[in-house]
């Protein structure tokens, strides 16, 4: 048997069960292999009879004395039931609805049955354990630590187990990745050993071992791969600033805040790595409203005044046009500020030649010529036919990392190809510095936690349904006041098309003209479409409300965020498109429905869309789950407004996939590993860092080919 022998060769898989393993990413022998379980049962401990207690997981071995199916007299289901004896005593078996096992195990047969002892007045029984006929010394199913899978339709763990015994005659095969000298230093058992251990181990200690291996080559990859990146930008050259103290102490002095201790660390790691000739990599991560973008300010204006472009990239052209009015309010005295978008393109205060009607191509050449100092755009920029004469710094706002195919395009851009500029990172999710090192190993971080001091905390609120007319007329005063309200959905719209009938049933109307709210009887996550047909017909009809969602056309949904910003709807119902960055200040009330279907990261980004401003802001929460633990988790987040310890607590409850989302969250390729095991990660990180890949060519190979399989920003 080889790693690559399809499974449909193995004894026992037909078509349909082929097909079904197809469908859980199995179709070769080295897929099931890597096919890791996902708890455990240790019925390793085989007790006599006579010493059962109940509620024990065990394993017996007896002969069984009598074995026979019928039907139970009340419900008429089929039961079966043996009677198994050892040398110390009879014990009663009972499965329910498995008429088969009377024929597959026969009186006079020794057989393990493996699971919870339960006691009645008859004494002692199991019910439907799993069995395993003694054969030899090697068991599968019982007697032993027994692996469980994740299981599809149609599928047995038992079937996994014995197909999974056969795969374990290539395990040999497997070549071992790791050099010796790793393998030693990090004390690891072999490869092959580990994914033995892993479906079959002998005892808890072996199992340990194996997880630790298999969990080591997950972390290392990621940390190998950081290390890759570093040592790449460090055999590039930056030009390197000199700190224009002068200007820079003149600029912080001019502004109407001051600024936090977090801020001025910031600030002064990002210039300490603008002097060097190596590039900056740094990642600036501070909690929505944390003044990220004056540190940024700083940062591009000290690359100005040193004779360099400066560049920032944000996702939406609207989140672009906002660092363009920022900026310019900042620094559009000092330096030129630019914005070229798809449709958004001018430069702050700028004379242009013969009194012009300003056009795209006018800017384009005016970056190319070197008379923007400072440019704003998407990620556009990097695809259009832009061109730099001196580019020495780039930021990127959200959602995208710069990899080494960024990098070169960017190189190719800057004018001078000498030199490549320097790259910030921006994000206002709260990343757990822990977490943010195993994610984004090869940046620097730099971590802004203080909140500027008049900033208001949101105050939030977990509704209960009963409660929700409240929650209606205060948004109406609210609104009444001036201010604007962002209700979130879960969902863009149901299975079907909301219509009236279902409107108002949801709202418990039955006449529109005598309209009284009842509490929701609907128990469907909340959709954007359906919320917008109740909100603008029946609960606000004489308010200006919008919609928008994901799967809208750029421009609908620009021109819809547009007519918020400037005050021309009362309500905006949306999907989580709205999660970053999007400045309302005017918007006072953030409404979350069906908040139990986000993470608390994610409830913190919504969060973050009001508070903007000198106005108290509100956030309501709407869930129809009456569960402990989302009540529980709800309750944390009413309770707090540090955007980091909401996002340790929900990596705690629920892993890095579920709180950042699958793609972000870089742990979307880990079957073991999860930010909590932080000694191996430690490990990995230690021994990536400063690795001779030239020497070690089989990890360049492991690094590309992990790449291969997973999409990474």
């Amino acid at each position: 048997m080889k790693l690559h022998t399809k499974v449909s060769q193995l004894n026992r898989v037909g078509t349909v069960l082929e097909r079904r393993l197809r469908h859980l990413g199995i179709e070769t022998v080295d897929d099931l292999l890597n096919y890791f379980p996902f708890r455990y049962e240790d019925y390793s401990h085989v007790v006599d009879i006579r010493d059962l207690v109940e509620n024990q997981e065990v394993t017996v071995r007896g002969k069984v004395e009598l074995i026979a199916s019928k039907r139970s007299p009340r419900k008429r289901k089929l039961i079966t039931e043996a009677v198994v004896v050892d040398e110390t005593g009879r014990l009663r078996i009972v499965w329910f609805g498995q008429p088969f096992i009377s024929k597959l195990l026969k009186a006079g047969e020794e057989v393990f049955f493996s699971g919870k002892v339960k006691s009645d007045i008859f004494g002692f029984q199991m019910i439907s354990p799993s069995y395993e006929k003694v054969r030899g010394s090697d068991t599968t199913h019982t007697a032993r630590i027994v692996p469980m899978y994740s299981l599809t339709t149609g599928i047995t763990h038992k079937q996994i187990r014995f197909l999974m015994s056969q795969a374990m005659q290539a395990v040999g095969e497997v070549k071992e990745w790791l050099p010796n000298d790793v393998l030693e230093r990090v004390d690891m058992m072999s490869l092959p050993e580990a994914l033995r251990a892993i479906h079959f181990p002998e005892s808890q200690d072996e199992l340990a071992y194996a997880q630790r291996r298999l969990k080591f080559d997950e972390l290392f990859v990621l940390q190998l791969r950081a290390e890759m990146m570093r040592q790449s930008i460090k055999r590039s050259v930056a030009p390197n600033f000199l700190f224009q103290e002068k200007e820079i102490k003149d600029f912080v002095s001019s502004l109407p805040f001051t600024l936090t201790k977090d801020q001025k660390i910031a600030v002064w790691e990002i210039i300490k790595d603008l002097e060097k000739k190596e590039p900056m990599n740094r990642l600036l991560e501070g909690d929505v409203g944390s003044g990220k973008t004056v540190v940024a300010a700083m940062a591009l204006y000290n690359t100005a005044l040193n004779g360099y472009q400066g560049v920032i990239m944000a996702p939406t052209e609207i989140l672009a046009v906002q660092h363009y009015e920022s900026l310019s309010k900042l620094l559009g005295d000092k330096v030129k500020v630019g914005v070229l978008t798809r449709s958004e393109f001018s430069i702050f205060n700028f004379q242009f030649s013969n009194n012009d009607k300003i056009s795209k191509r006018n800017v384009v050449d005016y970056i190319k010529n070197g008379e923007v100092d400072i440019i704003v755009g998407t990620h556009a920029l990097l695809t259009e036919d832009v061109q730099f004469k001196k580019l020495g710094l780039v930021i990127v706002d959200e959602q995208h990392r710069f990899g080494v195919e960024q990098r070169k395009i960017i190189k190719e851009k800057t004018g001078d190809k000498k030199f490549m500029p320097h790259f910030l990172s921006m994000t206002a999710t709260p990343i757990p510095r822990s977490f943010a090192l195993t994610l984004y190993g090869d940046l620097d971080l730099s971590i802004i936690r203080e909140m500027p001091k008049d900033r208001k905390p949101v105050m939030t609120r977990l509704v209960d349904p009963h409660n929700r007319d409240k929650a209606y007329a205060f948004i109406r005063g609210q609104v009444k006041q001036g201010r604007q309200v962002f209700v979130i959905c879960p969902l863009i719209t149901e299975k079907s098309e909301p219509d009236k009938k279902s409107v108002r049933e949801d709202i418990g109307i039955s006449t529109i003209s005598n309209f009284e709210f009842r509490i929701s009887n609907t128990t469907e996550k909340k959709s954007v479409l359906h919320e917008y047909e109740k909100l603008s017909k029946y609960i606000f009809p004489d308010l200006k409300i919008g919609y928008l969602h994901g799967k809208m056309p750029s421009k609908e949904k620009d021109d819809t965020m547009k007519k918020f910003a400037k005050g021309e709807l009362d309500i905006l119902v949306s999907t989580s498109v709205v999660e970053v960055g999007v400045n309302i200040p005017n918007a006072s009330v953030m409404m979350i429905e069906g908040a139990e279907a986000f993470g608390l990261a994610q409830l913190h980004q919504f969060r973050g869309r009001v508070g903007r401003s000198s106005h108290q802001s509100y956030c309501f929460l709407f869930t129809n789950s009456d569960t402990e633990k989302v009540k529980e988790r709800l309750s944390y987040f009413e309770k707090t407004t540090d955007g980091f310890k909401v996002a340790e607590y929900d990596l705690e409850q629920r892993g890095p996939g579920e709180v950042y989302g699958v793609a972000q969250s870089g742990m979307m390729n880990f079957k073991l590993a999860t930010y909590k095991d932080q000694d191996i990660i430690k490990i990995a990180r230690e021994v990536a860092r400063g690795i001779d890949f030239d020497k070690y060519p089989g990890l360049r190979k492991r690094v590309e080919e992990w790449e291969g399989h997973v999409h990474l920003e």
